[in-house]
């Protein structure tokens, strides 16, 4: 019997197998950046209750979309992986069509939750969408797909202050310094997760940074991303005139991705499940607590 793949639930109750099929706790981890953007546009225009409700619908929505086409679209791939081929899809627990009218209607969902927050957001939900929805063919035909992906979930923490204030950022580069901080934090921990395939990736044509790289090579390029994370994090505090509080975010943040890099060895990835996703939750909640509070005690 294949075992189940990591970071999924038990259980045979319809919730339970589209909360796999989303890997909907993944939300946990990128969901506190969408919210970092809300916290930022704070100091420019007041936030309210429902603002803050819609962005968590649109983002929730807009993973489902784009992580459920991501499963229709690589379903024979998934069929022939031995750690994947227990998905929903290959599996026969939900079908295709099932699946496309689960992916329409999350997607329906994010376009009302972007029209609820503003004329900017609902203008522009087409092209996130799209965008999220590409990614799923991206390992087919470049290597950076990593990247990609990373790109994706950047797009949250733009819309959660455009949301929030209804024009881009002064200083501009604040959050051009934010989407390349969840860029290269998501696009480094996607490659990390991407080294338990290079065997399959390599024979099915699958274009990777471990597949093209060997495992050393991707765990340092994952290494010098997530530098670039820091670096980032780091610009936004000088942009956003954050204090001590937020520094300090910044430093625990670089601390647990140092030891979140511990755990990944080439000749070595059994701890692989608990640096991709619990040390990334940690990451992710642990620094937007950190915004939150410099925003709340120091304002």
């Amino acid at each position: 019997m294949t075992a189940r793949e990591g970071q999924t639930f038990a259980g045979e109750s319809r919730v339970v197998r589209y909360v796999n099929f989303v890997k909907l706790p993944h939300t946990l981890f990128a969901l506190p950046f969408a919210l970092v953007g809300v916290v930022l546009g704070s100091y420019v225009h007041r936030v309210t209750v429902a603002q803050v409700g819609w962005v968590v619908l649109a983002f929730t929505a807009a993973r489902f979309a784009a992580m459920g086409f991501n499963r229709i679209a690589d379903r024979e791939i998934d069929a022939r992986n031995p750690r994947t081929r227990m998905r929903e899809i290959p599996a026969g627990v939900i079908g295709v069509r099932e699946a496309m009218a689960a992916v329409i209607a999350a997607s329906l969902v994010f376009f009302v939750a972007a029209y609820q927050l503003g004329r900017i957001c609902f203008y522009l939900s087409p092209i996130a969408i799209g965008w999220v929805l590409f990614y799923s063919y991206t390992k087919r035909f470049t290597r950076l797909s990593h990247l990609v992906m990373g790109l994706g979930l950047a797009i949250a923490p733009v819309g959660g202050y455009l949301a929030t204030t209804g024009h881009w950022s002064e200083p501009w580069w604040m959050l051009c310094a934010l989407s390349i901080a969840v860029m290269t934090w998501a696009g480094g921990f996607d490659i990390l997760y991407a080294l338990q395939d290079v065997a399959f990736d390599r024979e099915h044509g699958l274009r990777s940074i471990p597949a093209a790289l060997g495992e050393p090579g991707a765990i340092a390029v994952s290494r010098v991303l997530h530098v670039i994370t820091i670096a980032s994090l780091a610009a936004v505090g000088v942009a956003a005139h954050a204090g001590t509080i937020y520094a300090i975010g910044v430093g625990i943040a670089a601390m647990l991705l140092l030891y979140e890099h511990s755990l990944v060895k080439p000749n070595d990835l059994s701890k692989l499940d608990a640096a991709f996703f619990t040390m990334n939750g940690v990451i992710s909640i642990v620094y937007f607590g950190f915004v939150l509070a410099q925003r709340v005690f120091a304002a």
